[in-house]
């Protein structure tokens, strides 16, 4: 079972620059909640309440504005501060403290996801036990991403950063679910030719002990890369077009929590104080009326 989780929301956000000059990407809105929210819903909805999230050094204190410690929730929320982007693997040397001898999940800060039945498969890689399991998802421009070829059983067979010969098209999203054994691979590898820990070599390590398995956000889930402006206002327009013709909220972080049990109406007329009068607060209001 995994029981741990690590959001990874450190980078510069070069690519959205000048807006992330002063504002960490994750805390930008993605229509009407910080980006944050959405990858930490994922893990909610994973029943994982035990998260530990990596920023940038000196910012800190912009995160536990909005998301202080957990409580509020039902959970466990702690920081760690990074001196600089050095690859996703560091995010396990980093948080090794953190994961102990549990098993661990790890997503990336600025992904999106959504789908119908994303929560039943959310919940069926949360069981994982041993080795690891990567989410894909089919994309019509491979060579834009780390893509992963699979047999019928799931199994990885091959996995490439960026490939200029077509292998596959399905892309390797940024929500990864892990074994203790990460950490000792994590340890082991080395900085490629750009400076980082590649995830793709950690993968690979999996691989090659035939250990690495995946799962697939099916037809009619999305998963969205919110790194550059184009890619960000897109997914601001996908939840503002659900949330508004639906009437529900994407990624409400209370909502889940109290779906799940882990807080009651106390908690939520306490969100609601927090937030102040807003629509989110309003929609706060009608899950305890």
């Amino acid at each position: 079972m995994i029981k741990k989780g690590i959001i990874l929301a450190g980078g510069m956000g070069t690519r959205m620059s000048p807006l992330t000059k002063a504002v960490n990407k994750q805390l930008l809105p993605i229509y009407d909640k910080p980006l944050i929210f959405y990858p930490l819903s994922i893990l909610m909805l994973s029943k994982i309440k035990d998260v530990l999230i990596i920023v940038n050094k000196g910012q800190l204190d912009q995160y536990k504005k909005i998301i202080p410690n957990g409580n509020n929730l039902g959970m466990k929320i702690s920081y760690i501060e990074q001196d600089s982007p050095r690859g996703l693997p560091d995010a396990f040397i980093l948080g090794e403290n953190f994961i102990k001898k549990d098993n661990v999940a790890l997503i990336l800060g600025d992904n999106f996801f959504y789908g119908q039945n994303l929560t039943k498969m959310l919940l069926n890689c949360s069981k994982l036990d041993d080795g690891a399991k990567v989410i894909l998802h089919k994309v019509s421009k491979p060579e834009l991403y780390g893509v992963a070829k699979i047999d019928k059983f799931k199994k990885i067979v091959s996995i490439k950063e960026k490939p200029k010969k077509f292998i596959s098209d399905l892309a390797v999203t940024g929500l990864y679910f892990f074994d203790n054994d990460v950490i000792k691979y994590a340890k082991k590898l080395k900085p490629s030719k750009r400076g980082e820990l590649e995830i793709t070599d950690l993968l690979n390590k999996y691989r090659l002990k035939n250990k690495l398995k995946a799962d697939l956000i099916g037809r009619g889930g999305a998963w969205l890369d919110t790194g550059s402006i184009e890619d960000f206002y897109k997914t601001t327009m996908f939840v503002s077009a659900i949330e508004n013709r639906q009437g529900f909220k994407i990624s409400c972080i209370e909502e889940i929590a109290f779906n799940n049990s882990w807080i009651g109406k106390k908690e939520i007329l306490s969100s609601i104080k927090f937030y102040g009068k807003c629509n989110y607060s309003e929609y706060l209001k009608k899950l305890i009326i």
